[in-house]
């Protein structure tokens, strides 16, 4: 089984070019948003902590979201790896990623990193929103604040899988298609 983790900066196409990914690939996409949606929406007893927490305005704590990630790779049968998107994006939640596949002797196969300047970054959070009418994507200071955060919490993940030689960076300027051609000749190679 492979495990790939999709990483990059908000506003670098990664829910765009998942879907390539996923479908030449045969596999299976977690995106931590949809997983707690979903987990919600069946009542499941992680379901219902994360609901529970939401309503009362908390973050959903690591250990709830690495339950139904080690769920999802215990139930999803017929697919040849899976494509994590939005987790791990701190150091302690790659570690606790490595224990889970640990368990049954696997481990990361790679990440792809989609990288984008932080200008560019700013221009298709603000373009999502016209298009998209996301008012949490308008406002510059909201985006200001999650480029920060990306830098700070996310970006150390570039070290930690460049030292277990498994980093790979995608340029991520230019058209969906030129940016899914270079995804394609790293994700070939693995």
């Amino acid at each position: 089984m492979k495990y790939f983790i999709l990483f990059g900066p908000p506003g670098a196409g990664k829910g765009t070019q998942a879907t390539a990914m996923v479908e030449k690939y045969n596999l299976h996409h977690i995106s931590t948003g949809a997983l707690l949606r979903k987990e919600i929406a069946a009542g499941t007893e992680l379901g219902l902590q994360a609901k529970a927490l939401i309503e009362k305005g908390c973050l959903v704590p690591d250990e709830v979201v690495e339950g139904m990630i080690e769920n999802e790779f215990k139930t999803v049968t017929g697919v040849d790896g899976f494509l994590l998107d939005g987790f791990p994006r701190t150091i302690p939640q790659a570690e606790a990623l490595d224990a889970i596949l640990a368990k049954t002797s696997e481990e990361v196969t790679a990440t792809v990193s989609i990288m984008i300047p932080d200008q560019m970054i700013m221009e298709r959070i603000k373009g999502r929103a016209l298009k998209e009418g996301r008012a949490d994507d308008a406002s510059e200071d909201i985006i200001n604040n999650r480029i920060v955060t990306y830098h700070n919490q996310t970006e150390p993940l570039i070290e930690y899988y460049s030292k277990a030689g498994r980093y790979n960076e995608i340029d991520g300027v230019g058209t969906i298609e030129e940016v899914q051609e270079r995804i394609f000749e790293v994700m070939d190679r693995l």
